[in-house]
């Protein structure tokens, strides 16, 4: 890994590709009629909010504008199949302790979309002793206090004090970091740094320890080419400080790439010729890809060019949507 800049034509190719491909298959998206009861939510609600989540930061950051308005139309089309915030009170109504309405929520509160009930619910949810009872999975707790600050409640636990449980905050043994753990490291680097907007709440300890051993773990990852994770781990270099940029791995992802601009979450293998099996066989991955390119875009311009100006997406709170300096 080098610091300083990127490649930005393939950068922008990777993303580019990837928002096509996302919008081809943005009708397999689309929630079931049953999403409130009988569907499994690993199916159908997740899926919606990794493209809630992922072309949020995309429409508020990307320098292109033509990728934000892609990323902007996906966004949209997410809030309008959560039915503009009634979906999120409906479930929670029937799960008043589940935490992934709430997260869910959190995405779009940010950006400014409310919905009243909401709002009302989770006031009297996450005050709930059944709320704060302690979640095994550090990393998901930080989630949960993220949309907590996102949607403007008290946070039910100290962001700090969590942190230092999860994998990244223990420092754990690097050469015994398997693939479970590996994903959690990523995802405490995100809830840490809110999906990149705020680099600077990485200590210099934890920024270390990822600069020493992400080299050694990309290429583990590129050798079982294990792509969302590959994605992922690129994405946590560009949170780093000087954004390091690895551009053989960067490659590699991008011949992972399809034509179509899909990227599929494992090895070289042809997609199922079900449509649905295809669809889940890459629209994480396709999602990360996008994600991580953005953010190594971002690090790529700010290396050559200094701070970022300020993106003509809505502000949020009076403050740009990728203000570094903002508090959690």
């Amino acid at each position: 890994m080098t610091a300083g800049r990127g490649d930005p034509e393939l950068l922008d190719d990777l993303v580019g590709r990837s928002l096509g491909w996302l919008t081809e298959w943005r009708d397999h998206f689309r929630l079931p009629p049953d999403a409130t009861t009988d569907a499994d939510p690993n199916l159908t609600l997740k899926p919606l909010g990794e493209l809630a989540e992922l072309t949020q930061l995309i429409a508020s950051c990307h320098p292109r504008a033509d990728f934000r308005a892609a990323a902007q139309g996906l966004f949209t089309f997410a809030w309008r199949q959560a039915r503009e915030g009634e979906l999120f009170a409906e479930l929670i109504r029937g799960e008043p302790h589940a935490t992934y309405p709430v997260e869910i929520y959190g995405a779009f509160a940010q950006a400014g979309l409310r919905h009243p009930a909401v709002e009302e619910l989770v006031l009297t949810t996450t005050g709930l002793r059944g709320w704060r009872v302690a979640r095994e999975d550090h990393t998901r707790t930080l989630g949960v206090l993220n949309a907590e600050r996102r949607i403007g409640l008290s946070q039910h636990a100290a962001f700090d004090a969590e942190f230092a449980l999860t994998g990244l905050g223990l420092l754990p043994e690097p050469w015994a970091l398997d693939r479970r753990a590996a994903y959690g490291v990523t995802h405490d680097v995100f809830h840490l740094t809110d999906w990149g907007r705020n680099r600077r709440r990485l200590a210099p300890e934890a920024a270390g320890y990822l600069r020493l051993w992400l080299p050694s773990w990309l290429e583990n990852w590129l050798e079982e080419q294990l792509w969302d994770l590959v994605g992922e781990l690129l994405a946590v270099a560009a949170c780093l400080p000087a954004a390091p940029y690895d551009a053989a791995a960067w490659r590699r992802l991008a011949d992972a790439q399809a034509a179509d601009g899909g990227v599929p979450e494992t090895g070289a293998a042809p997609r199922p010729d079900d449509p649905t099996e295809a669809f889940r066989a890459c629209y994480h991955s396709t999602l990360v890809t996008a994600f991580a390119g953005t953010l190594a875009r971002i690090a790529s311009e700010e290396a050559g060019t200094g701070p970022l100006p300020v993106r003509d997406a809505a502000t949020v709170a009076g403050r740009t949507p990728c203000e570094s300096e903002a508090a959690l």
